[in-house]
Parts: structure tokens; sequence; C-alpha cells
């Protein structure tokens, strides 16, 4: 591995710190630090473009928390580049590497002796007038949310074609595995193991209580329709991008072509994540 891209949350002090005695524990090694330019800049270095570094970066280090991760995957997914996720706070269910094992993991991957775990990664598109408006390819979930004062919203849904139901719900959200445990467990979806291959749509506070989570194959395509007029209607990708919605638009989510490999800790397992993240066995 010659060169290694780094992410960190911008204005966090703590990430600026460890960036800075990474980057010169790379050096010393002969290797190349990619740092992308907004934080390049608060770190007094000269830094690249953050679309080049996928055709550029070995590896890729993040410093911060899942949603620093969550960022960099959709930016490296379509490279499959490893992402080994430092978490500087509290355990992350995808950073879950800490401070003290960073440099001794990294020493394994130089070796090439690393544990990886792939994720899979959603494609998501929104058709309006028979055009495409919007494409993403997302690590953990695709929300379909009303606004504040929106009243409840009804959404059409198919898998492969054919009708599912019709949802009339505050929203709806379609997870990956990985994204089981984010929005769609606070709205009673069920904790689907990672490396699992599957979709699971959640309804958010359905009016019809008898609309359960329901988990689909990896090979579905789900295609919801909004079907309600002059409301308040959001897609949100990862918690981090997206766009309004209108009356009659289509949201299509299916597996996408490329994962997201991270690099995992030897000295945890998922379920260990689990228990700490969920506090499981505390009274």
């Amino acid at each position: 591995m010659k060169k290694i891209a780094i992410f960190a949350k911008v204005h966090d002090p703590r990430c600026q710190g460890v960036a800075g005695e990474l980057i010169a524990w790379l050096e010393q090694r002969g290797i190349v630090p990619l740092v992308e330019a907004h934080f390049a800049r608060h770190l007094g270095l000269s830094g690249i473009a953050s679309e080049d570094i996928p055709d550029l970066a070995d590896i890729a280090v993040v410093l911060g928390g899942d949603g620093t991760l969550i960022s960099a995957a959709r930016l490296l997914g379509a490279r499959e580049i490893p992402i080994l996720g430092v978490n500087l706070g509290s355990l992350g269910f995808l950073t879950e590497i800490t401070l003290d094992e960073l440099y001794p993991t990294l020493e394994a991957c130089l070796d090439g002796d690393f544990r990886v775990s792939e994720r899979m990664m959603l494609a998501v598109t929104v058709e309006r007038g028979g055009d495409t408006v919007f494409s993403h390819r997302v690590l953990n979930d695709a929300v379909i949310n009303k606004g504040a004062l929106a009243r409840i919203v009804d959404m059409e849904s198919l898998v492969n074609g054919h009708y599912l139901t019709t949802y009339k719900s505050d929203g709806l959200i379609i997870s990956s595995p990985t994204g089981s445990t984010g929005y769609s467990l606070s709205a009673n979806g069920p904790i689907v193991h990672p490396d699992l291959e599957c979709l699971t749509i959640t309804p958010i506070c359905p009016h019809t209580l008898t609309n359960r989570p329901i988990v689909l194959e990896a090979s579905s395509e789900i295609t919801i329709r909004l079907i309600s007029k002059d409301e308040d209607v959001y897609l949100t990708l990862d918690g981090q991008v997206g766009m309004d919605l209108k009356c009659g638009d289509i949201i299509r989510v299916r597996r996408a072509e490329h994962r997201t490999r991270l690099v995992m800790s030897r000295s945890k397992d998922y379920f260990e994540v689990l228990r700490t993240k969920l506090k499981w066995g505390e009274r």
C-alpha cells in the first residue's frame, strides 16, 4: 500500500490532532497520505479534491464516528477501497477500531494481514415525468419522510413489479443489513446481521397497525410511488443527502453493484458491538 486516504470530522480538534500524528507516521514509512482539500486546510497542508481520492487510494482511514464513515463509503464504494474506521468517542457500529488499535491495525494492513467485512449497499433512483432526476448509492438506508406539518403520506409500493401495499404512514425506511441498526431500529425494524444479503422495509408510525416491517431477498427491486398531493415529503439517504419529492415521483431501491469493505477489529465481534451499543444486560 503506497497511498492512504484520510477522512475526518473537519471541525473536531481531536481529529485534527490524530490526523497530524497519522500523517507523520505514514510519511516516515514512505507512504503518501491523501487528505481531502477542505480538511487539509485545517491542518495547514495542501490537499486534493475528494472526487480524485477513489482513483488514488489503496486504503482509507476514517477518524470520527459512523456518520463520517458513511459519507466516505458513498464516495469510495464504487472502487470498493477498504475503509478503516477509527472511533474517537464511544464505540460505533461501523467505526469499531479504537485509537489504541489504530497503528497496530495499520501495521497489519500494510502487511496484508487484516479482516474485511463486505457490506451490501443500496442503489436509489428517483424518476419524475419519465426521467431519472436523482441517483445515489448508499450504505445504510433510504428514508421517505413527511415534513413537520404534513399529514400522513400515501405511498404505493411494489416488489419486483408485484403490488405489496399502499402505506399510509409518517414515512418509510428501506434499509440494508448495515442500516438495520440505524433509523429502522428506532422504528421497530429488525436487527439484521450485516453479513446477510437482504432488504428491509420499515413503515414509520403506520396508520394501519398491521403494517409491519418486512424483510426481502437481496435481489428484489422495491418501487415506491408517492401518491400524496400538496404535502411536504422528503427523500433522505444515509441521513446526509436527499431531495424534495413531488406527487407521482417514483423511488426505486435495489442492491448496488458495489460494496463497502470495512476493516474490522480482531479483538471484537459483531455481537460485542451490539451488546455495548445497545447496553444489553445492563440494569
